[in-house]
């Protein structure tokens, strides 16, 4: 795998604009160097549970606990019928409290905060740790734990990712390579989005041989305090933290309108009409699909009159709110 292309940034960066165009990740070395919890990592990971604490609002937190046999590997049950951790209400200090108590252990339990709106836990925080988005209102999500791997996955957003305690490896690969990676159940996932059943640590080649052909196509970096990385939408991304105490705050946000759906809706909604029909009708639908949304959209409708046209001109709030009343109707049929 070759390694991320990386950039040393001499100061702050205007976001989203500061990505825009880009098609590959990118890790943005010394980003958030200036950040408060950085400088406190930099000093231990006390000074860094202390800092944190001190902005606490005692909001309770979701928090998921993963057993010593699982090696760290936040996934399923050996059956995939399950998953191998349990989650349960607690306290942001809590979980700190509980990294703490097993920093020495020589093969850990998992605790772990995922994906926590920093706003609703933390009010301040973002005083002293934030990047600048002009022109997006990205969603800016904390991540809290020990030696935890989370399994390769997506997000439909663009990501800025910052690291601001402990050492993490990121393992990318582009949306082409779903095929090679072998993901799991789409309707019961971990954590809402669908993850390689492959184990990065021990990959078993004989159950997924295709994955050699995914790993030709990865791309990684390991990043300390301070530094971020821009993971384009789609891209598949798997993340390890490397120390006892791991923070994380990343922003997702997507450039388009928000009245927009979901792709992953249609997606669901492709399943239930489409995935099962005859062979012949499916690819009588592929033709319909590539005519309508994947193609010329343009040429699609330039033979209707302007004023005619409907959803087949370029979706606006009104279009959307028909569509979605359409949609809503035909499903509770």
């Amino acid at each position: 795998m070759k390694e991320i292309k990386q950039i040393k940034t001499a100061g702050p960066l205007d976001f989203p604009a500061a990505v825009k165009g880009l098609a590959e990740p990118v890790v943005f070395k010394g980003l958030v160097d200036d950040w408060g919890l950085v400088r406190a990592a930099q000093q231990s990971d006390q000074a860094a549970d202390e800092y944190l604490c001190s902005y606490y609002n005692d909001t309770p937190v979701t928090i998921s606990v993963c057993e010593p046999d699982a090696q760290g590997r936040v996934f399923y049950d050996e059956h995939c019928s399950g998953l191998n951790f349990t989650t349960h209400r607690g306290r942001l200090d809590g979980v700190l409290e509980e990294i703490r108590r097993c920093r020495e252990d020589r093969l850990p339990a998992v605790h772990y905060m995922g994906s926590t709106t920093v706003d609703l836990v933390l009010p301040g925080f973002r005083d002293e740790n934030d990047l600048p988005f002009a022109d997006a209102d990205p969603s800016i999500r904390i991540w809290i734990g020990n030696r935890a791997r989370i399994s390769a996955h997506y997000d439909i957003p663009d990501n800025i990712a910052c690291v601001a305690v402990g050492r993490r490896r990121f393992t990318l690969f582009p949306p082409d390579q779903l095929k090679n990676l072998y993901i799991g159940p789409l309707d019961l996932t971990p954590a809402g989005q669908s993850i390689s059943l492959v184990d990065f640590h021990d990959p078993d080649f004989e159950r997924f041989p295709r994955f050699r052909e995914a790993l030709s196509h990865g791309q990684v970096a390991e990043m300390g305090p301070g530094d971020a990385i821009f993971i384009p939408s789609m891209w598949w991304h798997h993340v390890e933290g490397l120390d006892a105490l791991n923070v994380l705050v990343n922003y997702w946000w997507r450039d388009v309108p928000a009245f927009l759906g979901i792709p992953l809706d249609a997606l669901n909604h492709a399943l239930l009409s489409i995935r099962d029909l005859p062979r012949e009708q499916r690819e009588v639908w592929r033709d319909v699909f590539d005519h309508y949304v994947f193609g010329d959209t343009d040429d699609a409708a330039a033979h209707i009159p302007e004023n005619a046209r409907g959803v087949l001109s370029p979706i606006t709030v009104e279009s959307a709110r028909r569509l979605r009343a359409l949609l809503i109707r035909n499903l509770n049929r």
